[in-house]
């Protein structure tokens, strides 16, 4: 009884650290993501991207903005690298299922004084988590 027991509490243990490892891996993605938005660095933004995915963005006057991984990081391109821009980010949830996951990022841009949420959609491609797609809605004051 005592083997059974043990066994079971040693597979429980092991999935247990498998679902940790596969967040920490998407975390480290959208941090990633996030520091490249917040301190101008393109190549920090488009790397946890999948090549070829979308961004269904706010912007004034339109009631969709659609770019790549890569437009989206060009528009960092002439702001001084590595420096804090005033965009701070921070994970709210994420939620894996097999090889899918989604996640919530809060985007708060304080000297505006605004703030996004932004909706991802990852897969887990060849082994590594990737961005599939992101949305983002620009909240009401």
């Amino acid at each position: 009884m005592k083997i059974i027991y043990l066994t079971l509490v040693s597979l429980f243990l092991v999935g247990a650290c498998h679902a940790q490892n596969e967040e920490d891996d998407i975390r480290k993605n959208l941090q990633m993501y996030i520091d490249g938005t917040s301190y101008s660095e393109p190549d920090k933004i488009t790397a946890p991207f999948y090549e070829d995915a979308l961004m269904f963005l706010s912007k004034k006057g339109q009631p969709i903005y659609i770019l790549s991984a890569k437009e989206y990081a060009q528009l960092f391109e002439k702001r001084e690298k590595g420096k804090f821009n005033g965009r701070e980010g921070s994970i709210l949830s994420i939620d894996i299922a097999n090889d899918i996951a989604t996640a919530k990022v809060e985007i708060l841009i304080k000297d505006q004084n605004l703030r996004f949420i932004d909706l991802f959609l990852l897969k887990k491609l060849e082994g590594n988590w990737k961005i599939i797609s992101k949305a983002a809605t620009l909240l009401p004051n």
